[in-house]
């Protein structure tokens, strides 16, 4: 064997080497920001399982004394509701916001990329302005025109805004993908006599099944999160959903109950890690086709 040949083969070693070493490094560095990423989260499981008082006192991750009844005593709650209540309508209201930003949202987005009609630059030019638009600065006049319309302290204030396309993020994702699509497709389906609403049925809604389920994954989370707006329009037990049900563990003169609370947060992302764990295909595919970072 030649000198050249042996020569070759350690250069080819050592490169082996230093690439494994930078890569060995980036999953090392990759796993710190990870974990710390993901303590708070591991420390709420934890602590789900720890009685109240030793979450006080102590500031230990593991639990010196593990206890279930956190989940008996915080589904329970402190009302005459239980925390089946608050997941029954925690469920409506997601579920409803999210058929109304799918219906509304993309027919919007068709509409202003798809169509032809007077005014149309400026309308999207304001539906774009609203994303500038802080959440909290809508909050005051929604409550006085719902409260006016005698519509407090239902789920009519938390679920119509949803059916009059003002999530104007997802009119926008929705936008994008479809300058994305060819319009050859509605050339075609025009020369085939199709008319606006025939060609979005048949040709365009079956080509936007990635940014549809983007806008139902992220309206769903973002709902079921939502606290704010449930915290001004709902009043009666019996109305609440899951933020504000959490909400109530914490008192400030009569202490809060920190297990309880812990092991109702727990369950309460339960259903939020099974949609990300079905779903996890379409996000990313409907993230990445439209361009969305």
């Amino acid at each position: 064997m030649s000198a050249d040949v042996v020569r070759g083969r350690a250069r080819g070693k050592r490169a082996t080497i230093r690439r494994l070493s930078r890569h060995w490094w980036f999953h090392l560095a990759t796993s710190a920001v990870l974990l710390v990423a993901l303590y708070p989260v591991l420390w709420m499981v934890l602590t789900s399982f720890k009685p109240t008082n030793e979450i006080i006192q102590s500031t230990n991750l593991l639990p010196r004394t593990w206890t279930f009844d956190n989940f008996s005593t915080g589904w329970v709650a402190y009302g005459a509701e239980t925390f089946g209540t608050y997941f029954a309508n925690s469920a409506l209201v997601a579920t409803l916001c999210v058929i109304g930003n799918l219906i509304t949202c993309t027919l919007t987005a068709y509409a202003f990329s798809r169509l032809s009609f007077p005014g149309r630059t400026v309308l999207f030019a304001v539906v774009i302005g609203i994303l500038f638009l802080p959440k909290e600065v809508l909050l005051i006049p929604q409550y006085s025109l719902f409260h006016l319309l005698g519509w407090t302290d239902s789920v009519v204030p938390l679920v119509l805004p949803h059916f009059l396309a003002l999530d104007a993020f997802f009119v926008f994702l929705s936008v994008q993908f479809l300058r994305g699509l060819p319009r050859e497709l509605d050339e075609a389906a025009v020369l085939d006599g199709c008319g606006p609403i025939r060609r979005f049925w048949h040709v365009t809604l079956p080509l936007v099944r990635p940014a549809l389920a983007t806008t139902a994954i992220f309206t769903f989370i973002w709902a079921w999160n939502d606290y704010m707006p449930q915290l001004m329009y709902l009043n009666s037990p019996d109305n609440y959903t899951l933020p504000i049900g959490l909400r109530m563990f914490l008192d400030a003169t009569a202490g809060s109950d920190l297990g309880a609370m812990s092991a109702m947060s727990l369950l309460s992302l339960l259903p939020l890690f099974a949609m990300f764990v079905i779903f996890q295909r379409q996000l990313i595919e409907g993230v990445t086709m439209t361009g969305f970072k």
